[in-house]
């Protein structure tokens, strides 16, 4: 079974990378951005036994800085 974690920077934490992506596409000529955020996709192929609380475990153990991110589990 593949699942998804999206791993995002909670609010109010400065992104650079975001900040540098949306400078990059005002370079390019792009108008009409206001923010970007920029996150990690992470994929998993897991057995169907995996439970949600074991993916919310491995997320809050390795796969996201619980200090600074936020994420989310989707099963595809």
């Amino acid at each position: 079974m593949k699942v998804q974690i999206h791993v995002s920077l909670k609010p109010g934490v400065l992104d650079p990378q975001g900040r540098a992506i949306h400078h990059a596409l005002d370079g390019l000529g792009f108008s009409g951005i206001n923010d970007v955020r920029a996150g990690r996709l992470i994929e998993l192929d897991v057995d169907e036994n995996v439970t949600d609380e074991a993916l919310d475990e491995m997320c809050r153990k390795l796969l996201a800085n619980m200090v600074i991110e936020n994420y989310r589990i989707e099963r595809a």
